[in-house]
Formats: structure tokens, C-alpha cells, sequence
């Protein structure tokens, strides 16, 4: 079975943890995936689009469609996968606007889809409004690539670990009041950063990790409590609490905001807290830097719960998705001897 893969940017991390890290799985499955990205002109665009006759199935990834480009694509694709994890018929800035270009670009894309995959219950929600054939499959991670032997400083410090990208270090720095009141009260209680850009704050020592693939496990594992910060509205509702899960992989308790997936992963698991305001987030912090006990039990209850999100787990029931969308069509091929 041949599998064309369309993104905006291969490069990003949403495309690795949805896609790239299941190739491989796809690949022993009997699936062959070519991922391209998607051009910026239209003649290079629909020049793809057209080759997606060549294939069993297209997978979208994130990409919502103009009219032209739907129309395109689905004159020539025999079936089409669209996969989303974040709320993208919301503006981010904007959330609580409906009729925005946000909107109508996913309707039009959700439509047009033979099958949707969505990263959770409240993205798969929302495309059930215009696609019956909704799947959700978790954004997932290689378990075993956060379990090193990278030990935690001897010296006396806990350590609070935030990572994530410089687009959602807004959500760290609402912690600011919080953390400032933290490092008053605890002299030996330092913010680790693991991100490509960094804040500094008064009365909290920080850590900048310069964030990459190969040490982000470590620099994950050798802290001590992993923080999950959210606004709440109808954009972050959709985010797939990734963090919360590398928390889990990593040995870290979190505190987390009770904000779509992370209340989920939180109350199923039970490895970590949750914080609505800034007094509870100042409570619960509190609460795991001053018990080192609590801090290995809540870490310790994430072990069986994360591992039905690793790449073996999920990159099976990716499989099944694909193959039972395309079978039809590639039992077709083969019946003609294509």
C-alpha cells in the first residue's frame, strides 16, 4: 500500500510526535509513506495534489485547505486522512471568535475527509459536527527514550522543570506571581527551562536549557517536579497535554492547570496535582517541594498509564486506521493487478 504524506512543516514538532515517529511502524506494516511538504505556490500545490491519484490514500497532516486546494486534492485522491492535535478553527489570539477564516478552512477540510484522526475527545468532538468518521489517537511518544541514567544533582536543590517552545512561554510566564512567590519562600528551589528562548524572573534562581531531541530526556529526568501551566478557553481545551506525558515518561510529578487533556491525564493517572488559581498552584508546588515521598509515589503512579501512549501502542491503531480507510481501494488495485 502506497501512503502520500502532506504537512505544512515536516519540521515541526507536532508532525514528529503525530507522524514522523510512526514511519517506521507503517513501514513494517506494509505501508509505503512519502511525506512532502506542502509547496507555497499553487502550480507546485496542485502539481502534488495530482499525484495523489499515485497512491492508496493522503494523510493531512494539520493543514486546513482553501476552496481550490480542496477541490484539487479531492478531484484526485482516492481516499483522504486528515489528522489534527491542536484546535486549529480557533484562532489562538482570538478564541472566542466563531466566524473567522479559521472556521470555514477547517469545515471545508473536515468535509472533504474520508476519515479524521483527532489528538482528543474534544478535537474528535468538534469534527463529528462535519464528518461521521471520527478516530482519536492520542499524540504519543517513545517511552523508553525518557527512561536514562542521567542521575538528579546531589545538592540539596528541587528543581521545576518547564518545557515547550518560545510560542507557548506565555503560558509559563503566567506563572510568574506563583513562581516569584515560590522562590521566596524556598531558597533551594530553582525553574528549569527546556526551550529555545527563556525568561528570567526576581525571586526564583532559573536553569536554561537550550532545548533539543537528543538531551531533553535528560535534562527532563534530572529535575524533580514538572509544570503544566494552561489558560483556560476553546483554543487550549484542544492542546494534547504532550508535556504532562514526557513529565510521566521523565519520573516527574506534575502540577497541571485542569484544562482539557490535562485534567484527563492527571485524574486517570494520579501522578500529579492540579492547580486552577494562583493560590492552589502555590499550594500544590508547595505541597511536592516539601515531601520528597509525595514526589516518587505521584511520579510512580504514571509508570503502566503512560506506556498506553508509546509509539508501539499508538503506531498500531495508526495502522488499522489507514488500512481500513485505503483497504477498500487498494483491495480494488489489487484485484486489477495495479
Amino acid at each position: 500500500m502506497r501512503l502520500v504524506i502532506i504537512s505544512n512543516n515536516p519540521s515541526r514538532p507536532s508532525f514528529r510526535q503525530r507522524v514522523g515517529i510512526f514511519l517506521d511502524t507503517l513501514r513494517t506494516g506494509g505501508i509505503e509513506a512519502e511525506v512532502h511538504k506542502l509547496p507555497k505556490g499553487y502550480i507546485k500545490r496542485w502539481g502534488l495534489f495530482r499525484r495523489a491519484a499515485e497512491f492508496d490514500a493522503v494523510l493531512l497532516h494539520k493543514k486546513c485547505l482553501n476552496f481550490f486546494d480542496a477541490h484539487c486534492l479531492r478531484k484526485h485522491a482516492r481516499k483522504i486522512i486528515y489528522d489534527f492535535d491542536d484546535a486549529v478553527m480557533y484562532k489562538a489570539g482570538r478564541p472566542e471568535r466563531e466566524h473567522t477564516s479559521h472556521m470555514r478552512l477547517f469545515r471545508r477540510t473536515a468535509r472533504l475527509a474520508d476519515c479524521i484522526i483527532a489528538g482528543n475527545e474534544y478535537l474528535a468532538e468538534y469534527g463529528r459536527r462535519f464528518n461521521s468518521n471520527v478516530q482519536i489517537i492520542p499524540t504519543g511518544l517513545v517511552v523508553d527514550d525518557y527512561k536514562t541514567n542521567a542521575a538528579r544533582p546531589n545538592d540539596g536543590k528541587v528543581r521545576l522543570v518547564w518545557i515547550g517552545s518560545s510560542a507557548t512561554l506565555q503560558y509559563l510566564e503566567q506563572l510568574r506571581p506563583v513562581l516569584d512567590r515560590v522562590g521566596r519562600r524556598f531558597d533551594n528551589v530553582i525553574l528549569r527551562i527546556i526551550c529555545d528562548s527563556f525568561i528570567k524572573l526576581e525571586n526564583i534562581a532559573t536553569e536554561e536549557c537550550r532545548w533539543s531531541l537528543e538531551t531533553q530526556a535528560a535534562d527532563l529526568a534530572t529535575g524533580d517536579i514538572g509544570l503544566a501551566p494552561l489558560p483556560d478557553n476553546r483554543f487550549t481545551r484542544g492542546k494534547c497535554a504532550y508535556k504532562i506525558l514526557q513529565y510521566m515518561a521523565a519520573g516527574l510529578p506534575t502540577v497541571a492547570s485542569p484544562v482539557g487533556a490535562n485534567r484527563q491525564y492527571i485524574e486517570d493517572s494520579g501522578a500529579g496535582l492540579l492547580a486552577e488559581n494562583e493560590n492552589q498552584w502555590f499550594e500544590k508546588i508547595t505541597e511536592l517541594v516539601e515531601d520528597a515521598q509525595l514526589r516518587e509515589r505521584t511520579a510512580k503512579a504514571a509508570d503502566g498509564f503512560v506506556r498506553g501512549f508509546d509509539r508501539a501502542v499508538l503506531g498500531e491503531k495508526l495502522l488499522r486506521i489507514i488500512t481500513d480507510c485505503a483497504g477498500r481501494d487498494v483491495m480494488k488495485t489489487s484485484a486489477r493487478g495495479g
